[in-house]
């Protein structure tokens, strides 16, 4: 994994091949195009579907950009489960991938399984399977929280996201919550918090005993995961995976988020922030927090390892804790995810493959390449007192409560762009919190027309 921390807009943070991810999403609902030679999805009736796998020798062929080697391991997982089968996995580069997509997809030649970085077009254009049927028939919504399907669902027009249709199965979740560094939180006194008033206690005495209370880059606009996380804190999932789907009527000029924009431009004011985070970049905050030089630190999974490595035992993780000590657990992240095309030669063996990813199995192997899984969180083993089982029983927690919020950051094609410098504004004291909400609020609206 690397150790820098990328531009907050992107699916999973971590890997080129999700970067594009939801901001691709947005961008193809605001497409209108279909593809020569398909059919809406709505026009066609469900067919019957099989769990059963083929005892006859078969080539499952998997279409990915994913460059984490994340579904490689899942295909050698499956192929020596069964070994009758035999998964063909294609790469493309996200650059290529993305604009060929669909062509791909509509051609004779269409895989079985391809990654799918956008809903819009591609579902409107029925170029891709409701999984619906599978969901009945292997029971994902039993195993699976809501929330973490519901980032792939969408209406027959690809217009409404969060609702309708199913058209791509997870295969492991980027979360962003909060590090600590062991070592200082001991020489403070400190304990993982509870509630959000006794974080707010911890940055005050970090900031009284001459520590940096949170270590934070913001060159590339990671304020975000602060304001986030308190919106989330303060409003719930719903109401924040509602603005982030677009749902009609969301907004963020509210009580609750003004309340977190506050917090920030309050923590900064404060000192709680370095000085120099808008000219900060994510390794030189990595570098400095893993040096000592924060208490605290908003990031996601795809550091953990690295973190772990710098301060091995001596680094931990939580999410942001609400306003009670019973409050549900929520996270910001998505995940990389799957789909079925309508011409895969092999529909329900590719259905067997995504079922696969929940398995305990295709959880550790998820987890081991830097992902929360898909599900069977419990399953998942790592070292004791190190950050990866933290960050497990936080996945675990955030997934019973449906708590998994999309990032804000791609709510729209441009609204990482206008997080950022809000945010830099909002940090350096040249924007008021009315005005930062004002201004991410008038993006959304242009973006959901």
């Amino acid at each position: 994994m690397p150790s820098s921390t990328p531009t907050p807009g992107h699916r999973s943070p971590r890997r080129p091949a999700l970067a594009a991810c939801a901001a691709l999403l947005v961008a193809g609902l605001m497409s209108a195009c279909g593809t020569p030679g398909t059919a809406p999805a709505s026009s066609a009736a469900a067919p019957a579907v099989s769990t059963a796998v083929p005892n006859d020798k078969v080539t499952l062929s998997v279409l990915s950009s994913d460059t984490s080697e994340t579904t490689k391991a899942l295909s050698a997982a499956f192929e020596k489960k069964y070994p009758n089968v035999t998964v063909d996995f294609r790469f493309t580069g996200v650059d290529s991938y993305d604009t060929s997509l669909d062509l791909t997809l509509g051609s004779d030649s269409a895989p079985d399984l391809a990654l799918l970085n956008k809903l819009g077009n591609t579902a409107k254009a029925g170029l891709i399977r409701d999984l619906g049927p599978y969901v009945d028939a292997y029971g994902w919504d039993k195993t699976v929280s809501a929330s973490e399907l519901d980032q792939w669902r969408a209406d027959n027009q690809g217009k409404a996201l969060g609702v309708g249709k199913l058209w791509a199965a997870p295969a492991g979740f980027s979360l962003v919550g909060v590090y600590y560094n062991k070592d200082v939180a001991a020489k403070l006194g400190i304990e993982p918090p509870k509630t959000l008033a006794e974080f707010e206690q911890d940055l005050a005495k970090a900031k009284a005993a001459g520590e940096l209370p949170i270590q934070m880059p913001n060159m590339q606009g990671q304020s975000s995961y602060l304001f986030q996380a308190l919106t989330n804190t303060f409003q719930g999932p719903d109401k924040s995976t509602a603005w982030a789907f677009g749902s009609p009527g969301s907004t963020l000029e509210n009580d609750s988020a003004t309340r977190a924009a506050q917090k920030v431009a309050d923590w900064a004011k404060q000192g709680y922030l370095p000085s120099g985070a808008n000219g900060t970049d994510g390794a030189g905050a990595m570098s400095a927090f893993t040096k000592g030089q924060g208490l605290f630190m908003f990031d996601g999974n795809w550091d953990a390892t690295a973190v772990d490595k710098a301060l091995p035992g001596k680094a931990g993780f939580f999410t942001l804790p609400g306003e009670s000590a019973t409050a549900p657990s929520t996270g910001v992240g998505t995940s990389l995810a799957y789909a079925i095309p309508t011409k895969a030669k092999h529909p329900d063996l590719a259905a067997a493959f995504l079922d696969f990813m929940t398995t305990p199995e295709a959880a550790a192997i998820e987890f081991a390449s830097g992902y929360m899984p898909v599900a069977q969180a419990e399953s998942v083993k790592a070292p004791d007192n190190s950050i990866l089982a933290d960050y497990a029983a936080a996945w675990a927690g955030v997934a019973k409560s449906n708590g998994l919020v999309p990032y804000f950051n791609n709510s729209t094609p441009t609204m990482n762009d206008t997080l950022t410098s809000q945010g830099q504004q909002l940090v350096a004291g040249k924007t008021s919190p009315a005005d930062y909400l004002k201004a991410l609020q008038d993006d959304w609206q242009k973006g959901h027309k």
